[in-house]
């Protein structure tokens, strides 16, 4: 027949089908949310990249998990909000920027403060347009003309009026506190920037010698350079070695300064000498300690980590060159008496990697508390409350929340939000406000600025125009419908949104949080450079387009899960992809110029028709369930059975029939169910595979503009057809079983053979004679006989299907012990299924417990695997009588 010139190439290349597509999707503004009374609002906002640095493969699987969600509510007819946008990243950013400047051996100090911030601005519009590049490639679908910026004026001003509303309440304090401190970086971090690493350290014990000349104490610590900042020694109250010694003073070596003995609980009596030296400007322990007796908090480093003034004839030194000098000293003084090997826990910078120093310093902080009880209580409210995906997750929500402590929200950088607090020239005064006072000369503005995730922990409402309450974004799309995001920062940001949303909006920021798990290497290893086992997600999208990524990332593991990442699976799914392609191109071939309104599927429909109908039924069903519920990797499951097996490798074998026919009611009705099937197929896949789905729905006869604002398939209820259902999967068996039986004595398809079709009962001879023409076309008979009473001949090989007995006459090809010894292998197959099921229904648990559907379900497998270990029983009886 003659083929429809179509304009899809002969071969799928994701390249040239991905070109100038999103510049299409963005020209015709698919991807903007356009508030419509008869919609309702579906929103999520990015968890918004940091503009240090390009996109990687975890920021591939997140955003691609968003974009099918909402490609599916669009299609769903939903008024969509994906809002896009980016994070200053404060300390992250500044280190780049500096380490960038440093390459042209020029300091931020040498530019000053606003020249640098100039400069940080460039970086992050260079950066800004690499990570929107990167989108593109992945065909996201963001509504660009909302995107935000995390230093923009409307998120500062939300800034501040949330920073200067928890000052107002006494949730923002301002105090002296021991505080993680980066000297890399000169600047604070909270508890949640500190990496914990096993370090090979060492305990060093020394003696203090008593101020009265009557002995001395024993203490020990793994950070003797501090000692120089000790200010006492704590024993147990009820410790009755050192009851005497309360309230008497030690001489501190090498300072030669007289420090108090005291009494406190938190000393542990049974831990080494029970003796404990104090330093409360070094250890946040001890600081606590200090403030219950009154120590003297003397700070003996500098920002940097080098020893200062107050550390005598070390100053100058870097902390652990100071360390090994004290140590040295201390040696021969004789007060080091012992080096015990110790590994232990050491804090380091998440972002600069130097060891983090506990440090003496006034910070600004939230009073936690209140907040977190907020929040808590929130989780008991049913319908009010943020449901995590998985659930497990809750828990660790929870766990962080009712163990909080306050949060460190000063930096010491240049880059970031200022924090927005005067300090009066004169009288100190702190003055905190939206704006600078009015005499602005006789202030000075706080130097600090806010830590990145105090403005990013109001991301889902600050975006969205908030303090502004009134604005219509705001209105209509605020609360978000998800968040999506992994499980490493829950705690740094889902919690704090949470807990901000609360307090500022009253409602949860997100109804659902879907938790997904960190992109591994195939040995299961974290990706990092120093392993060198880093994937660019574009280098993938170049050799096998964005489709095969976004396909591999949304469907190669389940919610909360890590994933590990394999090419082999990647170019798996490029062949999936091919093959939709081939099968695609195959069908808009053979439809011969069918436009959308001559589509007809009232006529009358073959067993396959009927069968793919119904298969696209259960597929919508199951496809719209698990999405819902999350389960993208079941959805893909579901679709590749249906593609792959059922469309491509069987309808469209059988469509053959009809379409090279002379019937031509029955090529239009051909011809209109696949380009049905077709359509609702690229629907179900689109939020998946959008570029190819979009590329093959442009071909064909549709109604509408695109394929992203194309309605979300519905079951037509008029088109499941359980007897088809039934009658296609006993053709399916016989075919399998014949092409299966050829397979084992060496007989290929092009020879004919003759084939003989034993029917249990009329009605399924019935079937197989209306489905006559299929197995002559996929069996190849030479004659086919079907009754329900046939002579099996005694060198033939048989198989059982559900309702009938295959019987192939294969005079000369078949070895009658080998034909025996297959069917009891056969045999054993059955006893097994029988074995299983039975065990089953004789359960009262289960018979008690699962739907009647379910047991039905299990009676009738029993029935049909009873029935077929009787007639392979019956033909080895045959064979061997």
């Amino acid at each position: 027949m003659e083929m429809k010139e179509i304009s899809m190439p002969t071969k799928y290349d994701p390249a040239s089908i991905e070109k100038g597509r999103y510049d299409w999707w963005l020209e015709g503004k698919f991807f903007e949310a356009k508030p419509d009374e008869g919609k309702k609002p579906y929103t999520i906002v990015i968890p918004p990249p940091n503009v240090t640095g390009k996109l990687h493969l975890g920021h591939a699987w997140d955003t691609t998990l968003q974009d099918i969600l909402t490609r599916m509510k669009r299609m769903q007819g939903y008024d969509v909000l994906w809002l896009p946008g980016m994070d200053h990243a404060g300390i992250a950013t500044q280190a780049k920027v500096e380490e960038k400047l440093r390459a042209q051996n020029i300091s931020r100090y040498d530019l000053g403060r606003e020249k640098f911030v100039e400069e940080t601005w460039k970086w992050k519009e260079e950066y800004a347009s690499h990570i929107r590049a990167q989108w593109s490639k992945l065909g996201l679908g963001l509504d660009y003309s909302r995107e935000r910026f995390t230093l923009d004026e409307g998120l500062s001003k939300a800034v501040r009026e949330v920073f200067v509303s928890l000052y107002n309440k006494g949730l923002i304090y301002r105090g002296e506190y021991i505080i993680n401190w980066d000297p890399a970086t000169k600047t604070a971090l909270s508890d949640i920037e500190v990496i914990y690493k096993d370090v090979q350290g060492a305990f060093y014990h020394m003696k203090y010698p008593l101020a009265d000349g009557s002995g001395y104490i024993e203490v020990a610590t793994t950070r003797p350079e501090t000692m120089l900042g000790d200010s006492g020694v704590a024993v147990h109250p009820k410790d009755e070695r050192y009851q005497h010694l309360i309230g008497k003073k030690v001489v501190l070596p090498i300072v030669g300064r007289e420090i108090p003995i005291v009494a406190d609980d938190y000393v542990e009596m049974d831990f080494g000498s029970g003796a404990v030296k104090m330093t409360p400007a070094h250890d946040p322990n001890d600081f606590e300690v200090g403030n219950r007796h009154n120590l003297e908090r003397i700070l003996v480093m500098n920002e940097d980590g080098t020893m200062n003034e107050r550390a005598g004839k070390y100053e100058g030194m870097d902390r652990f060159e100071c360390r090994k000098q004290i140590v040295k000293d201390l040696q021969e003084m004789g007060v080091l008496f012992k080096i015990e090997e110790h590994m232990h826990s050491v804090g380091h910078s998440e972002r600069s990697g130097a060891v983090v120093e506990p440090y003496l310093s006034t910070q600004w902080f939230v009073k936690m508390q209140p907040l977190a009880d907020e929040a808590i209580a929130l989780q008991d409210k049913e319908d009010q409350k943020v449901n995590f995906v998985p659930n497990r997750f809750e828990n660790t929500y929870m766990r962080w929340m009712e163990n909080i402590r306050d949060w460190c929200i000063s930096r010491q950088l240049w880059w970031g939000h200022r924090i927005p607090a005067w300090y009066h020239k004169e009288t100190g005064e702190v003055y905190v406000n939206h704006e600078a006072p009015a005499d602005i000369e006789n202030w000075t503005q706080e130097t600090d600025v806010l830590d990145t995730w105090f403005s990013s922990a109001l991301w889902p409402f600050s975006t969205l125009n908030w303090p502004n309450t009134e604005a219509e974004d705001y209105k209509r799309y605020y609360p978000t419908a998800a968040l999506v995001t992994g499980y490493d920062i829950i705690f740094f940001w889902v919690s704090r949104m949470i807990f901000q949303g609360l307090e500022f909006t009253g409602e949860r920021p997100f109804k659902d949080v879907l938790i997904h798990g960190l992109v591994r290497d195939e040995q299961g290893r974290k990706m990092s450079k120093s392993l060198g086992n880093g994937v660019d997600p574009m280098d993938v999208i170049a050799k096998y387009g964005a489709d095969s990524l976004r396909y591999f990332l949304s469907t190669g593991s389940s919610p909360g899960q890590d994933l590990r990442f394999s090419i082999e699976k990647v170019e798996s799914t490029w062949n999936f992809a091919n093959k939709i392609w081939n099968a695609s191109r195959f069908a808009l071939m053979n439809m011969d110029g069918l436009t959308y309104d001559e589509i007809d599927l009232s006529g009358e429909k073959s067993v396959a028709d009927k069968w793919i109908l119904t298969r696209l039924n259960e597929t919508i069903e199951t496809v719209t369930r698990l999405s819902e519920r999350y389960e993208f990797g079941e959805v893909g499951r579901v679709l590749y059975n249906f593609i792959w097996d059922d469309f491509c490798d069987w309808y469209i074998e059988m469509a053959k029939l009809p379409l090279y026919g002379d019937d031509e009611a029955a090529k239009l009705t051909t011809r209109s169910i696949l380009a049905y099937v077709l359509d609702n197929t690229m629907r179900l896949l689109h939020p998946f595979m959008p570029f190819i789905t979009e590329e093959i729905w442009q071909n064909l006869p549709h109604a509408g503009e695109s394929i992203t604002v194309a309605d979300w398939p519905e079951v037509n209820q008029s088109f499941t057809d359980e007897k088809a259902a039934n009658d296609m999967k006993l053709l399916v068996e016989i075919i399998r079983s014949v092409r299966n039986s050829r397979a084992e004595v060496n007989t290929p398809m092009s020879k004919k053979i003759s084939i003989l079709l034993k029917a249990k009962d009329e009605e399924v001879k019935a079937t197989l004679l209306e489905n006559k023409s299929f197995i002559e076309r996929f069996c190849n008979p030479e004659t086919l006989s079907i009754d329900t009473d046939i002579a099996v001949p005694d060198k033939a090989m048989t198989a059982v299907v559900t309702g009938a007995e295959i019987i192939l006459p294969l005079e000369g090809l078949i070895n009658m012990e080998e034909e025996i010894a297959r069917l009891n292998k056969e045999l054993e197959k059955w006893n097994k299924e029988v074995e299983r099921v039975q065990k089953k229904l004789s359960n009262e648990g289960f018979v008690k417990k699962a739907p009647e559907k379910v047991i039905n379900e299990e009676k009738a497998k029993e029935k049909d695997y009873l029935e077929k270990r009787a007639a392979v029983e019956a033909r080895i009886n045959e064979l061997k009588g």
